[in-house]
């Protein structure tokens, strides 16, 4: 695929959604650490269920970790792998509290160093908390960017370098979260709603579904 026709790509879908924003719920940079940490193969939905109970009773890594384990699963056991997650989110805001003043951290090395954040999560925070130029590529960016050939790979991390080498500058910030939404309600996996599609006539997959 040409520069041309990626720059085309990413310009309809501003027009479209000028600005587009993450499906899960937060109110700070620690909310949707731990959301998005909940989020692994589970639905934005199921963990905004949870988060909804989570967050007016604790909000901050001192209050959840004061729920201990046991108290944090009350409120996640309806995610998804709740119970590893539970553990992770405990150590994580243990580590936030004594070596990051309970800030989460703003870098890429000390985000990963937290227990149950992968490269993904803290691309996740990076992009949607600080505003940095950062593509958590899950399996709907993942899908997209190889079935309509923006920046087929492989593997995540060799679509994530296209992605972020091929994708206009103008259009990175925000570029995460169109190509996540184009996934999961447009190029979705099963059958592609290719009729319905605003960059069908850009799109380089070859089995187009009408």
């Amino acid at each position: 695929m040409n520069a041309a026709k990626r720059h085309e790509i990413f310009t309809r879908l501003r027009e479209a959604n000028p600005n587009p924003k993450t499906e899960l719920e937060y109110n700070s940079p620690f909310e949707l650490l731990v959301a998005v940490t909940l989020s692994a193969q589970a639905t934005d939905v199921s963990v905004n269920k949870a988060t909804r109970k989570l967050f007016p009773v604790a909000s901050t890594p001192e209050a959840i970790y004061a729920l201990g384990v046991d108290g944090l699963k009350e409120y996640i056991k309806t995610i998804g792998l709740y119970n590893a997650k539970a553990e992770n989110v405990i150590k994580a805001c243990k580590m936030l509290v004594d070596l990051h003043n309970s800030v989460v951290p703003e870098n890429r090395e000390d985000l990963e160093a937290l227990p149950g954040v992968g490269r993904k999560t803290a691309n996740v925070v990076l992009n949607t908390a600080f505003g940095q130029p950062a593509m958590a590529v899950d399996t709907h960016i993942f899908r997209v960017s190889n079935r309509t050939k923006i920046a087929p790979g492989k593997n995540v991390l060799e679509v994530e370098k296209k992605l972020m080498r091929f994708i206009p500058k103008e259009f990175l910030i925000d570029s995460h979260h169109w190509l996540i939404l184009h996934g999961r309600y447009t190029c979705i996996a099963r059958k592609p709603r290719c009729g319905s599609c605003l960059i069908e006539d850009l799109c380089e997959f070859k089995e187009k579904v009408e």
